[in-house]
């Protein structure tokens, strides 16, 4: 009887425990649910954000750009508004653009699956990508797929944030099918190799040599490359390699022999307006292309490679890849908006500094120019002073440097720009003791000045500009300095681990107590680490793309609660932080964000906490 009780006891506590653990089970659904909600309306509110910053830049220029587009039409340049708008800077913002790229969808046009799915897991199947609806995917195949290739495709496209749940094919013409894939699906690194492969069979081929370069600079725009470094050396010991620079890695991607690297280089420099004969000095130029229907500008330097060779670089300069202040600031609001009042339109004859900092590559020029679009320059006269101008934008004052002749420095040309009634002062780069000291006069005189200028943290770049202050002015300089200075923002570009393939773990199996210490992580929090075989979305690189990290200094109060600022920056820049009025926005803290939403890698954050 004592055992039948006991047994009895035993079930009752099972039961009670299965309740207990279903409880807790109902609880977590509930708390994901709540925070997929909260998700889902985080992402509406950014979406609905964006939308109306797309209209309100776009109603600022309509009217000008409505009656540019009559000359324009008589000189013979034939632009849409949409077009002129975009060169603007104001992009038109859908409601299909709008939605978030990581969630799932049913519904897409050709053209929008021709921008998810990688091309290298449709073009080789010879396909025309039709459309998806409610998880049909429907596409115009040149010849019949066998159920490998289907299954591989639904794969590839669910990973990709798509909801596809079969494949139908579509009967066309082949004629009309031919036609349609030659004027949609543009280039890929498959038709690249062919074209290189047909000119390296016959060299003397110009038409092969010009199809190859616009192919492979098509491929680059597809491949997310930021520059391409060709190098000609004539020694036959020696690779001639095309490199690409994607997510700040070099990539290896074709190899030519050294007549043909010549002949190649000898084109681009040609094009670029460039002495092609000369292979020793230095030189710089630029040209543009058409593909998908705009423009793409790129810049080329060229300089001396070893006894007869020579070394070209080419950064391409595509206007649609500028993001704007919502985009770019997506996860750092705070600071995208206190950036945004600062440039705001009513604030006049205030002065004041904002400097961008970071090492080289770390994406300073494109948050620059986000700076730039974000100034209604409809109503505010914005000048640049740049080194070399990357973007042209329209409405605003486009200043080039020219080192060594006379007027042509930065000091020069600030000093001529405060002559010009300029609201906003763009100045490439504050790289020289006179610059920096003709910067702050342009700010105390009323100009709000924009920067940039290598340093590693927020802090350590008041102790660069410091650096490049004349020694004997160099504490009216640092009080021009507190007294002026905005905000400071230092960034880099950290890679993110691509969803598809990247592994999942808990936190405390990934990283070492004293690192979880470090980042403040809770031991069982789900974690995203990186996949170093990678999957066909990321070109087997485990990487997809970058964001911005940022360690950013806010100063919000008046010129005249400075002081302590100013006693700070003369004897110890730490205490700055610790000042009424400053707002830090660490680096940590970013960090932490994009590893908890399994964005970056959690080793990854380590290091790049401490470098």
């Amino acid at each position: 009887m004592d055992q039948e009780k006991d047994l009895s006891n035993i079930s009752m506590t099972s039961v009670e425990l299965e309740a207990i653990e279903e409880r807790k089970n109902w609880d977590r659904r509930k708390s994901r649910s709540e925070d997929s909600s909260h998700a889902g309306d985080e992402r509406r509110q950014w979406r609905d954000r964006r939308k109306s910053k797309a209209s309100e830049g776009r109603e600022r220029y309509l009217d000008m750009v409505q009656r540019e587009r009559p000359m324009l039409m008589d000189l013979g340049v034939v632009r849409s508004t949409e077009q002129l708008l975009d060169m603007a800077g104001t992009p038109i913002v859908s409601d299909e653009d709008d939605k978030d790229k990581s969630a799932i969808r049913d519904h897409a046009s050709g053209d929008q699956l021709r921008q998810i799915l990688p091309v290298q897991s449709w073009l080789p199947l010879n396909i025309h990508l039709i459309g998806l609806l409610d998880g049909v995917l429907r596409v115009a195949p040149l010849n019949d797929l066998n159920p490998r290739q289907i299954e591989a495709l639904i794969s590839t496209a669910n990973r990709s944030g798509l909801l596809v749940t079969s494949i139908e094919p579509e009967m066309w013409d082949r004629a009309e099918l031919l036609q349609t894939m030659r004027a949609v699906h543009d280039l890929s690194a498959d038709r690249t190799e062919k074209t290189l492969s047909a000119w390296l069979a016959d060299t003397d081929n110009g038409i092969l040599l010009n199809q190859f370069l616009r192919d492979m600079l098509a491929e680059s725009l597809q491949m997310r490359v930021s520059d391409v470094h060709l190098l000609q050396d004539n020694n036959p010991t020696a690779p001639n390699w095309i490199r690409y620079r994607i997510d700040g890695d070099m990539v290896p991607v074709h190899l030519l022999p050294p007549d043909a690297m010549a002949r190649l280089t000898t084109l681009i420099k040609r094009d670029a307006g460039m002495n092609f004969g000369d292979r020793v000095t230095p030189k710089d130029g630029r040209f543009s292309f058409s593909w998908q229907g705009r423009v793409i500008d790129v810049r080329v330097a060229a300089g001396p490679q070893a006894q007869d060779g020579e070394k070209l670089t080419m950064r391409l300069l595509d206007r649609a890849s500028l993001k704007g202040f919502d985009e770019l600031f997506k996860r750092h609001e705070d600071v995208g908006d206190y950036l945004a009042q600062s440039l705001s339109p009513e604030i006049k004859g205030g002065g004041g500094l904002i400097i961008l900092s970071g090492p080289t590559g770390s994406g300073k020029t494109t948050t620059l120019y986000a700076c730039i679009q974000q100034i209604d320059r409809r109503r505010r006269h914005v000048l640049t002073i740049e080194d070399p101008i990357e973007y042209e934008l329209r409405y605003a004052t486009q200043w080039q440097v020219r080192p060594g002749m006379k007027g042509g420095e930065f000091a020069d040309l600030i000093r001529a720009a405060m002559r010009h009634d300029p609201d906003y002062i763009v100045i490439g780069e504050l790289r020289d003791a006179d610059t920096v000291e003709t910067a702050l006069k342009a700010a105390e005189s009323g100009h709000t000045v924009i920067s940039t200028v290598h340093a590693d943290t927020a802090l350590q770049t008041f102790e660069r500009l410091k650096s490049l202050m004349p020694t004997d002015k160099e504490r009216s300089s640092t009080f021009t300095l507190s007294q002026q200075v905005r905000c400071i923002i230092n960034q880099r570009l950290v890679k993110m681990v691509c969803q598809g393939c990247a592994h999942q773990g808990r936190a405390m199996d990934v990283l070492e107590n004293h690192e979880l210490t470090l980042l403040g992580l809770e031991p069982t929090i789900i974690v995203r680490r990186h996949n170093t075989s990678g999957c066909d979305l990321c070109n087997r690189t485990g990487i997809s793309g970058r964001t911005l990290l940022l360690d950013a200094l806010m100063i919000t109060v008046g010129p005249s609660e400075r002081d302590k600022i100013y006693k700070a920056l003369m004897h110890n820049v730490n205490d700055v932080l610790q000042q009424d009025g400053v707002i830090v926005h660490t680096r940590r803290r970013g960090l932490i964000d994009l590893v908890v939403n399994g964005l970056v890698d959690p080793k990854s954050a380590i290091s790049y906490l401490e470098s």
